[in-house]
């Protein structure tokens, strides 16, 4: 007897209801923290090119810290390798929980995500090469148009108040998951430097007991925050970003429950700093990145100079290119169906976010490029987000009747009861409902 065909996968199905109350406990946060994050950006912009630019350098640029640990550093440094570490530190959770619990758990999941996020890291870095090239520039800044800032994409969903699909939204996280590994890849090979082995030693035995506390359920914030401090200076004094630490300490938290526990650790710690990354953290870090100085010149040195135009052709058509033929091939590869309330435009429409790099972009450009330099990369950065912003705008809002239809359906509950109708209907009266959840 021949054996049953296989169904094809479902691409940008109906989430599996636990999946889709995980993706909007996170984007709720990172939507708030996208919009304080574009507050922060505009204020940057207007106190950098105001008459007040003195205080704005001035503060920006005020060293403070313990000299004797090698932490005697400016705000503007403070910000990018203090801050950004509770940042990453999220991150890590993130990808942990998609590792674990989410998108990237199985590879027939992974694959689309995975495939779409790494061509939209290698086409951006491979266009911005031969710009440069051709250009006679620096290839230094390949890395600064890989990522794609989740929070500043949400605020753009936010203002422009779509009602994007959860499936649509869950996509877009899981590739800014795996931007965001790509980013912390590309920080700690590419950019270390005067590497002191006995630090590294030390910031590795540090997790070490980092790992052995969680493995034997110690609780108490009072053992984790002093072992982190510990951790980031050690990885900080042994030349590598100090904001791997923050990475690798939220890999390493379980995320597991315990019989008797409510929620597991990476839960219960991520649930406290989200809101310090996303509202305080990431906004402090744009304050004193983003304030660059915006003239006729300086704009025009954006589109001649190899370096700058360079990471505007990388962000604003390197992304969306790498990541739509990224998830176009792989769904072939794959034999996925997409979703047939959606289309291909859909995805293209999504796509275009991924050129909002904002935050690890401003971060990497800063390590790749000299004050002077970085300067004109910072200002191509916000030309390459606000373009790609604008143009995502316009062409979701096309679509937003549509997405407005699909989210009702997705989220009416006749009965009252807070699970969605769509969650409970029998198998066979939603065949694709059914297979996901």
């Amino acid at each position: 007897m021949a054996a049953a065909p296989r169904s094809r996968p479902l691409f940008l199905g109906v989430l599996p209801w636990p999946e889709r109350r995980a993706v909007a406990r996170a984007l709720r946060t990172e939507t708030v923290g996208g919009l304080v994050l574009v507050a922060a950006a505009v204020v940057a912009l207007l106190w950098a090119n105001s008459p007040w630019r003195g205080a704005y350098e001035a503060i920006r640029d005020f060293h403070f810290g313990i000299s004797a640990l090698g932490l005697d550093l400016s705000v503007g440094h403070w910000a990018a390798d203090g801050l950004l570490t509770v940042f990453f530190l999220v991150a890590g959770i993130e990808l942990k929980r998609e590792l674990v619990a989410g998108e990237l758990r199985t590879p027939a999941t992974a694959a689309l995500p995975v495939i779409a996020a790494v061509c939209g890291m290698v086409v951006p870095a491979g266009l911005y090469v031969t710009v440069a090239a051709l250009g006679g520039g620096s290839l230094q800044g390949w890395a600064v148009p890989m990522a794609t800032d989740i929070a500043f994409a949400l605020a753009v969903l936010a203002v422009i108040s779509t009602h994007l699909p959860a499936a649509l939204r869950a996509f877009l996280l899981t590739l800014a998951v795996v931007d965001d590994l790509g980013a912390i890849l590309v920080i700690a090979v590419f950019f270390t430097s005067d590497l002191n082995p006995w630090a590294l030693v030390g910031a590795v035995a540090g997790l070490a007991v980092f790992y052995a506390l969680q493995r034997l359920r110690v609780a108490g914030w009072w053992w984790y925050l002093p072992l982190g401090l510990v951790i980031w200076v050690l990885m900080y004094d042994g030349g590598v970003h100090a904001t791997v630490a923050g990475v690798a300490m939220g890999l390493i938290l379980r995320t597991t429950r315990d019989d008797d526990e409510t929620a597991s650790p990476a839960e219960r710690t991520g649930f406290l700093l989200h809101p310090l990354s996303a509202g305080v953290a990431v906004p402090l870090f744009a304050l004193f990145a983003a304030g660059v100085t915006v003239s006729p010149g300086a704009l025009s040195e954006v589109f001649t100079r190899p370096e700058p135009l360079g990471v505007v052709m990388a962000l604003f058509c390197g992304k969306i290119i790498g990541i739509f033929a990224g998830t176009y091939l792989a769904a072939r590869f794959t034999r996925a169906r997409l979703n047939p309330d959606l289309g291909w435009a859909d995805v293209f429409s999504l796509a275009t976010l991924g050129g909002i790099g904002f935050t690890v972009a401003l971060l990497i450009g800063d390590l790749a490029f000299t004050p002077a330099q970085g300067e004109h990369v910072k200002a191509a950065v916000l030309v390459a987000s606000l373009a790609s912003a604008c143009l995502a705008a316009l062409l979701l809002h096309r679509r937003n009747r549509l997405y407005r239809r699909l989210c009702a359906e997705e989220n009416a509950d006749a009965d009252g009861d807070g699970i969605p109708d769509i969650y409970q209907r029998p198998v066979g009266s939603h065949t694709e409902v059914g297979k996901q959840a």
